[in-house]
């Protein structure tokens, strides 16, 4: 054996802080995969193919044990640090190896000894311990093998896949339960002390599943193939076994590489990113791509990295996990599915080996480094690398420490309004105040004849004097009386942040006769009212419990698109396909205000009441509109269809580089300045009204136009951290939910396991913040909670697609709108 050791050239892309290479070792290049391993100080590989090596990165002394005849095609650490236990396996003997007993015996001069517990199992190509080190799953050919790790045992054998299993896991939680891949294209799950077959999988790919990971945190396994595709999936009981998410990890890497290489550009590195991209199989045309088999999934303690950096910012309850390829190791991040930091082998000069065979990495890092041991898939070598994560994630990535500074973006306004601002701009200053009539002042207004109506009210001069004024009327009804204290009541309560999601199902209602799709739904700030949009142009009031239908209004000539509460409850603001905008009374039929169509040149998409009510909010076409306006209701008899509600546009917003804006959303509960739109583009634009300009923008959001954006506003009934009103969600037809932080502009979690691929299905956050509902094109409402990637539950019952979903602000209830015109309510 040569060993040397850590060495950096002079070359361009040579950075030691990032990657060092600690040790070189040279051996037989070995005939077939090879199973490294590394624990928190050693790494086990085989050196010369039938003699197993130690290395104990502490003392960087070697110690060699002999035991094989054949090649060593698998080694494995112990779960227990003490003792230390390794497993190496061949093609004729298993072999338990006590380090500590082994390491003793080197120091007397004696020849150390391991326990043989199987013999003639066939080619091995992977081998575990138990959790409690007490048995080894030996994966031989087809089969499993249970062994005893004291003796010579076979406790049991698990015969079932129709190729050879490449990986075994233990499951941590359940008691005799083992997962296996194999090049079957299947896993399976096994009670392995009775050695029963629990569940089998479909085919999920064409090439073989080369590894496994058992993520116990999340209760969920993720498994890799030949071709670069990752799969999650949930081991909850109730679960089924459903795949959570597929990764595709050469797109991912092209994504990622784009973007590194935008934000580089965007500051002056275009050199570096550029160099960057290259080596990450993105060069010219022409050059070979090569594929990227997951050799290796494991365990990333990416944020213990980060723990003297005090501005980093982390999602709650993110977990990381790497991913060993041939051509270099990855982060992942589960919570969204998306690369956090890639390390090229031939992107670092410093490196022998260009090219791995194999892989192992330490779970645990140190001073913020982990090892890394891999195999030359060309030369006789095993390289061990020491991999600082944080510099290389702070190399690839500018934006993911979070610097709280004055520019940081936030929902809340923090400051004062400009004098430049555009909500600055008010109808009161622009309007003439209507002059008040001054007693003893002669009026200019001509005479004109008297006309007395059917009915004429007394002076009361015939009457008796009243004696006492404003006397409450107390000749109320005992259900009058229930009904006013219970809405009082209604009025104080809180929103019970501890409670259960909304999975009961209470009723269901028809809005109308025919089948008619809800486009929109949206209960009142103080959740006694809901109002949905219908395609057959009319705006529906029903109150909370769906027994009565407070109030309808008809006047457009084309499908509701959507529908927006005022502040005070007393407004409600329609926007439809006929390019007209209303403005309700909620106690009258009649609008209070209409924008016609000659105001508008395309469709309004969104319509909604801002600042508090001081303005309201519109989409059309590529820009959105910020309108002043002043609601008046009273009527003039000698021009009573001339409306005076007054309406006037403060300021047009275009987004940038799109055709149409498909959703917008912005807070009106309270002061914010932050408006939020996303275009046909798939990017997403944010735009802060008090500087009037847009402020920052996401590309590529989701594979589609984002069709929604939902806010986490809360309630008036709820409080929540103020850092959690910085949480937004947007999806799109086929790609799932994604939630998304202000302040970064990061996506930091994925919710997918619902359908939405025939129709945009709506999604609604809870006041809580602690769920999220969305519709479904396959007949059924979905709860994910904010903390997992996967959904909780499942609410079925629909006779059609659920477009769209809401939760009350008042109490936890959720209400559920259909494609043929029903309304369903759920609590908890």
């Amino acid at each position: 054996m040569e060993s040397e050791g850590g060495r950096c050239s002079s070359g361009e892309s040579c950075n030691p802080d990032v990657v060092c290479e600690k040790h070189l070792f040279k051996s037989e290049l070995s005939e077939s995969l090879v199973q490294p391993a590394c624990s928190h100080h050693h790494c086990a590989f085989p050196l010369h193919q039938n003699e197993l090596c130690i290395w104990n990165t502490a003392t960087a002394q070697p110690l060699r044990l002999s035991g094989h005849i054949y090649s060593i095609s698998a080694v494995s650490f112990g779960s227990k640090i003490n003792p230390l236990l390794v497993c190496s396996a061949s093609r004729e003997r298993v072999i338990v190896w006590n380090l500590d007993e082994c390491t003793q015996k080197v120091q007397e001069g004696l020849t150390p000894q391991g326990i043989v517990i199987g013999t003639l199992l066939g080619t091995v190509l992977h081998v575990r311990f138990s959790p409690d080190d007490q048995q080894v799953a030996v994966c031989a050919g087809s089969r499993i093998y249970m062994l005893s790790a004291k003796n010579e045992d076979i406790l049991a054998e698990l015969d079932g896949h129709l190729a050879p299993v490449t990986a075994a896991e233990f499951c941590t939680w359940e008691k005799n339960m083992l997962i296996s891949v194999s090049e079957d294209r299947t896993f399976k799950v096994w009670d392995y002390s009775t050695g029963q077959l629990i569940y089998q999988s479909g085919v999920l790919t064409a090439f073989p599943l080369l590894s496994l990971l058992i993520d116990e945190e999340n209760k969920q396994i993720i498994t890799g193939c030949a071709e670069g595709q990752l799969w999650i999936i949930s081991l909850i009981s109730d679960h089924n076994y459903r795949c959570i998410a597929h990764i595709n990890l050469k797109k991912e890497q092209e994504k990622f590489c784009n973007k590194v290489w935008k934000s580089g550009k965007e500051i002056g590195e275009g050199q570096n990113t550029s160099k960057f991209c290259k080596t990450n199989n993105m060069g010219p045309e022409g050059s070979v791509e090569t594929s990227l088999p997951i050799l290796l999934i494991e365990h990333c303690d990416f944020l213990v990295c980060f723990h003297n950096e005090e501005n980093i910012y982390s999602a709650l309850n993110t977990s990381y996990f790497w991913i060993g390829s041939s051509t270099g190791l990855f982060i992942i991040n589960l919570a969204n599915f998306e690369l956090e930091a890639f390390l090229s082998y031939k992107g670092y000069s410093n490196l022998s080996i260009r090219f791995a065979r194999s892989c192992a990495l330490t779970r645990k890092a140190v001073n913020g480094k982990v090892l890394c041991l891999i195999t030359s898939m060309f030369e006789g070598m095993i390289a061990l690398l020491e991999v600082n994560v944080a510099a290389l994630v702070r190399t690839q990535q500018s934006d993911f420490l979070l610097c709280q500074n004055e520019n940081s973006l936030l929902v809340i306004a923090r400051c004062s309004l400009l004098t430049n601002s555009p909500l600055c701009k008010g109808l009161k200053k622009t309007m003439k105040e209507p002059s008040s009539k001054i007693l003893g002042v002669k009026s200019t207004v001509k005479d004109q004849p008297l006309v007395f109506h059917s009915k004429i009210k007394s002076s009361g001069y015939t009457a008796a004097p009243r004696m006492t004024m404003f006397s409450p009327n107390n000749n109320l009804k005992k259900n009058e009386v229930s009904k006013w204290k219970t809405s009082c009541k209604c009025k104080n309560k809180e929103y019970p942040l501890e409670s259960y999601p909304p999975i009961k199902y209470e009723k269901e209602i028809s809005v109308t006769c025919k089948p008619t799709p809800i486009f929109c739904v949206q209960y009142s700030g103080d959740g006694e009212m809901l109002a949905c949009g219908l395609a057959d142009k009319t705006v529906l009031i029903f109150n909370s419990n769906l027994t009565n239908t407070y109030n309808v209004f008809s006047g457009h000539d084309g499908a509701v698109n959507s529908v927006g509460w005022s502040h005070d409850k007393k407004w409600l603001v329609s926007a439809s396909e006929d390019r007209t905008l209303r403005v309700w009374s909620v106690c009258n039929n009649e609008p209070a205000l209409i924008l016609g169509k000659e105001k508008f040149h395309k469709t309004v998409r969104f319509a909604q009441f801002y600042f508090i009510d001081a303005f309201i909010l519109l989409c059309c076409g590529a820009e959105f509109h910020l309108l002043s306006f002043h609601l008046d209701t009273t009527k003039d008899d000698l021009k009573r269809y001339k409306q005076r509600s007054v309406c006037k546009l403060v300021q047009k917003f275009p987004m940038a580089s799109t055709m149409e804006i498909t959703s917008l959303s912005a807070v009106n509960d309270f002061y914010s300045y932050i408006v939020l739109t996303a275009g046909s583009n798939r990017a997403l634009e944010v735009f802060d009204l008090n500087a009037g300009c847009s402020t920052a923008v996401i590309p590529e959001v989701h594979t589609r136009s984002v069709h929604q954006i939902c806010q986490n506003k809360g309630s008036s009934f709820s409080t929540q951290q103020p850092e959690a009103y910085n949480l937004f969600m947007t999806t799109a037809a086929g790609d799932g939910i994604k939630l998304w932080d202000l302040r970064t502009l990061r996506c930091e979690r994925r919710f997918e396991g619902h359908s939405s691929r025939s129709y945009p299905c709506g999604i609604s956050v809870s006041p809580c913040g602690r769920f999220i509902a969305t519709g479904s094109d396959d007949k059924r409402a979905y709860i994910y909670e904010m903390r997992s990637s996967t959904f909780s539950h499942k609410l079925g019952g629909h006779t059609e697609s659920v477009i769209n979903v809401a939760f009350s602000p008042s109490s936890p209830q959720l209400t559920t709108a259909t494609l043929d015109g029903k309304l369903q309510l759920f609590l908890p």
